[in-house]
């Protein structure tokens, strides 16, 4: 079975190879050594993937089912470049398909078992949904309602009749003889006993009724509760075996069971996602990794925080852990310095951390200003998997760098200038010039389509919507004000380059005035999160002009860089 592609069946045998620079590392800490070790996700890598996606997008196969998929750029003993290629899971049913790298050892081993276990697993998936769907259950729902209403008419005659009897005995105590009232009043005490006898009446019909429902509905509730348990035991039996048959090789050429690299248990699917794939086939056919890249396609994963043509970094429940291990064997490679067009070259130990070079393109004792590349956060995220940041590089790389604080920030694939305070007093000053709109910002974008206009306005006001984050929209009853001046560059064939000048700062301000029909009507070039179905490496879209009043040196700052696209 063929795996091993040339590059020219992805790119153009002419691209660039020499300007391949790091946008994402994949890294881990080795075993034995404590070492961190690196394999990049390069500029080629991108472009490899790329074409891949192209490839898939040819084939509806490819589109049933979303999933992650991903290339490893190896070099072969004689020195050779060759490509990889990998999907996490299954391809539509199958573990083994031609073409592509075949899945870590292990699953043949417990394929019997997997197979018996699935179709266990099946049969109370099935039980369960017929349990859910039991008739008894809306039949007690409807005849309990029926129940209480009849309760409910029942109790407001009854308060009726009690407020008759009382001012009938009012009435009657100060009207008949002694005889008569005695009478009188038994009569109203009888029809009282009567309305009791009723309603006790009513309340033991209910039960009889209901009660055979309930006792049903119960039997039923625990029996789901106990194939719970049972699927839950299943899936842990099925679990362990994987895990301890699923043998992973390094480069060192160490090999070893999921179990015993994670003692302590992994998530269903450890093993099977692309990166350990890609590096577990590499390691035990002597192919050096290059460079590496993972990315989504197909329909938007189930919480929608995955994206078609979007690339992703390594997973932190399933792959992360697994990095150290699987890298090692290979020599630690450091960064390559490129110094940034147009701006102030970082010195070598200014460069960068964990990652690629953030070129610093201004410096004083109290700000510091990098020049951003896309895909990288401007501050860490929640999550473990998005820790990497310009802050959180730059606070390990600084002596003073956990005082650190960024004054505003870019979206994860927005490059270009970003702004940070070394001290409290100077973030407060900055960040104050920031609210009261005195910094002035241009941004430099390409559109994917025609903008007709030449110059213009658009304000429309934007709302964050709390249930799919992290998309922003247009409304006009919860939005916050949102302005934004542009101006066309320049126009080539269905692009169009421009300037944007925000006026104020809204999340994803430009994209969605770009986006918005009511807007330009057209996206930025590479925003798939606003509809642009484009095939491109990045979103178009560069911070890049940034003019503010520095806080102490009584002058203007105006920073600048050269948009990279």
């Amino acid at each position: 079975m063929v795996v091993l592609y040339a590059l020219s069946d992805f790119i153009d045998c002419d691209f660039a190879i020499s300007g391949s620079f790091p946008s994402y590392w994949y890294e881990g800490r080795c075993l034995q050594s404590g070492n961190r070790l690196k394999l990049p996700r390069t500029s080629i890598s991108e472009a490899i993937a790329h074409g891949l996606m192209q490839q898939l997008a040819k084939n509806d196969c490819y589109s049933r089912e979303g999933k992650m998929y991903g290339i490893l750029l190896v070099e072969l003993p004689n020195g050779e470049q060759r490509v990889l290629k990998a999907f996490s899971g299954l391809l539509n049913g199958c573990s083994v398909v031609e073409g592509w790298v075949p899945p870590i050892p292990g699953r043949d081993e417990v394929a019997l078992e997997e197979a018996r276990t699935l179709a266990q697993l099946d049969a109370i998936k099935q039980e369960l949904f017929t349990l859910k769907q039991l008739t008894e259950r809306q039949q007690y729902e409807a005849l309990s309602d029926e129940f209480e209403q009849q309760l409910q008419a029942m109790s407001d005659r009854h308060r009726h009749s009690k407020h008759q009897r009382q001012q009938k005995r009012q009435q009657i105590c100060n009207t008949v003889t002694e005889e008569a009232l005695t009478i009188a009043l038994e009569q109203l005490d009888e029809e009282s006993r009567q309305q009791g006898i009723e309603r006790r009446q009513l309340k033991r019909q209910q039960n009889a009724v209901l009660q055979p429902l309930q006792q049903l509905i119960a039997a039923t509730d625990a029996r789901i509760s106990e194939l719970k348990q049972q699927r839950k035991a299943l899936s842990r039996q099925l679990q362990a075996q994987m895990q301890a048959s699923y043998s992973l090789t390094n480069f060192s050429g160490r090999s070893l069971s999921l179990q015993q690299l994670m003692p302590g248990g992994s998530p269903t699917g450890t093993g099977d996602c692309c990166a350990p794939k890609l590096l577990h086939y590499a390691a035990t056919h002597n192919l050096k990794p290059l460079a590496m890249a993972e990315f989504w396609w197909g329909a938007s994963s189930v919480n929608q925080d995955k994206i078609q043509g979007k690339f992703y970094g390594a997973c932190a429940e399933r792959c992360q852990p697994l990095m150290g291990f699987l890298l090692s064997g290979l020599k630690p490679k450091p960064p390559t310095l490129s110094p940034s067009r147009g701006v102030r070259s970082p010195s070598p130990d200014r460069a960068g951390v964990g990652g690629e070079v953030i070129p610093i393109i201004y410096e004083d004792e109290w700000l510091i200003a990098v020049n951003k590349p896309t895909g990288l956060l401007s501050v860490p995220g929640r999550y473990r998997d998005r820790q990497d940041s310009v802050l959180s590089r730059l606070r390990h790389l600084l002596p003073d760098g956990m005082a650190l604080a960024s004054v505003h920030r870019l979206d994860q694939e927005t490059s270009g200038i970003l702004l940070l305070a070394r001290d409290r007093q100077t973030h407060r000053q900055i960040n104050q010039q920031f609210q009261q709109r005195q910094v002035h910002k241009v941004y430099e974008a390409i559109l994917s389509g025609a903008v007709r206009v030449d110059q213009g306005k658009i304000d429309l006001p934007l709302w964050g919507d709390p249930e799919n984050r992290p998309y922003q929209k247009v409304d006009w009853q919860h939005g916050k004000p949102s302005l934004t001046h542009f101006q066309v560059i320049a126009r080539e064939e269905d692009y169009t380059r421009l300037e944007f000048t925000p006026l104020t700062g809204r999340t994803h301000q430009l994209r969605v005035h770009a986006a918005d029909a009511r807007g330009l009507g057209v996206t930025i070039l590479g925003d798939r999160l606003y509809g642009c179905c484009a095939v491109t490496s990045c979103l178009h879209l560069h911070a890049r002009e940034l003019r503010f009043e520095h806080p102490y040196l009584e002058k203007t700052l105006h920073l600048q860089t050269i948009t990279p696209f």
